[in-house]
């Protein structure tokens, strides 16, 4: 871990910015992450704060993967390597650029609730985030403030994979990145806290950073270190690293481990909805990627149940070589075909599973192990997804343990409907409050990857 958390990441990078005090700067944020890191950049160097609004272009059958990015002004960056590999077509392009710079226009009146963008033409332009991967968001980001007239552009960030400075001085003046891992693999791995921030802390710090100059200086709300330990972190599974954020509130009587579905990945917000709900409650969760970015361009790798059930066990092996999780009991949260994954790990007596819940599951596809899952098993199910329900259904006849089926009335697959995730939600968080509360004894018999 590099930084602490985003507003250390800002303050230090502010340091090496120092030199830009007293020019004819303004900073702007990249919404969410960047923005805590520009407020304090702003904040050191007197300098106004703006948000620059960029969306990425995910792939249609795995959102996460970034095949380019939009921002304000109609700048369009396409990452063709992506797109080829990925044999998305122009059509299913301009499907999702039109879905986002919908989103990128909602999100802009969001931010900026009415005040209007600091002017940015004849100025120097300090473009933050809080890191980069790809640096698609980036690129846009220094293209619009190029567009929108800033006579020299300078791109900061707290860190960023070898070479980012090479990669971007394309689009920027100037490219500060304060530290380059050579073993580089996710920005979250660089922070001890990486929270997700929320529209409304952006709002907030947009709000602070506006206030008049003799007005008595504000502390942001919302930003302190939270209880028990709350980060990203990396894990080694055979041959690969998969990116996770694991949160355990103080006092966590249990962990729940995610398995996402297809097409998903550990920044689902349905599962991090849930997640929430049983953060709430007390017990503890572990959203992971149960698959490289590379290894989900193929997608037979998607439903490839059991090297996903091979992934979860590790997973779950190195969550119990954590001093903080070494005794807790363990639960699995499956989605779609993540569900199939994790009765199929949960089949594994050496697992010492406690508790399953299943949300839209494909249990067919782990039909062979079904009669082998012994931890108690929630399968709930959408009222007008029918085929799943059927599937379920049959699942729960095979089934050897104690087990009920949920149906939500009116919900289709992905629970869109109206109260249907607050539902899944709260149907979640009983069945693991009463089924993770004892502690164990330490595991005999762990898994090791």
């Amino acid at each position: 871990m590099l930084f602490m958390d985003r507003r250390d990441a800002g303050r230090r990078l502010a340091e090496r910015l120092r030199d830009h005090a007293g020019e004819d700067v303004v900073v702007v944020g990249l919404p969410r992450g960047g923005v805590p890191v520009a407020f304090e950049v702003a904040r050191a160097l007197a300098a106004p704060l703006d948000v620059i609004v960029v969306r990425k272009l995910g792939v249609p059958f795995q959102p996460e993967l970034g095949m380019g990015a939009i921002g304000e002004g109609g700048v369009r960056i396409i990452n063709e390597r992506v797109v080829r590999g990925a044999q998305v077509s122009e059509g299913e392009l301009a499907e999702v650029e039109r879905c986002e710079r919908a989103e990128l226009e909602r999100r802009v009146l969001r931010f900026r609730r009415g005040r209007p963008a600091v002017p940015l033409a004849g100025r120097t332009v300090i473009v933050v985030d809080d890191g980069i991967a790809t640096g698609s968001t980036a690129r846009a980001a220094c293209q619009v403030a190029r567009a929108q007239g800033a006579t020299r552009v300078l791109l900061a960030v707290p860190v960023g994979p070898p070479g980012v400075r090479e990669q971007m001085g394309a689009d920027a003046d100037e490219v500060v990145c304060m530290e380059t891992p050579i073993d580089f693999f996710a920005v979250g791995q660089c922070y001890r806290d990486f929270a997700q921030t929320t529209d409304a802390q952006v709002v907030e710090l947009l709000k602070i950073a506006a206030a008049p100059a003799d007005a008595e200086p504000l502390t942001p709300a919302g930003f302190a270190d939270p209880p028990g330990r709350d980060e990203e972190v990396t894990v080694r599974a055979s041959q690969v690293r998969l990116a996770g954020h694991l949160n355990l509130p103080d006092g966590t009587g249990g962990i729940v481990v995610f398995a996402h579905g297809s097409g998903s990945s550990r920044h689902s917000p349905r599962n991090q909805f849930v997640a929430s709900a049983l953060n709430a409650a007390g017990l503890g969760t572990l959203l992971f990627d149960l698959l490289t970015v590379e290894e989900e361009l193929d997608r037979a790798n998607v439903f490839d149940i059991d090297l996903l059930a091979d992934r979860l066990l590790e997973v779950t092996a190195w969550l119990r070589g954590e001093p903080e999780s070494a005794h807790a009991r363990i639960g699995y949260f499956g989605a779609s075909t993540g569900a199939a994954a994790a009765l199929t790990a949960a089949a594994d007596p050496k697992a010492d599973i406690a508790a399953i819940v299943s949300r839209g599951g494909r249990p067919d596809l782990a039909s062979l192990e079904l009669t082998e899952v012994r931890a108690p098993t929630l399968l709930i199910v959408g009222g007008l997804d029918d085929v799943v329900l059927e599937l379920n259904r049959a699942a729960q006849i095979q089934l050897r343990c104690e087990n009920r089926l949920d149906i939500v009335p009116g919900a289709t697959h992905l629970f869109e409907e109206p109260g249907a995730l607050e539902s899944v939600a709260r149907l979640a968080e009983q069945w693991f409050s009463s089924h993770l509360a004892a502690p164990s004894p330490q595991p005999a018999g762990v898994i090791r990857p």
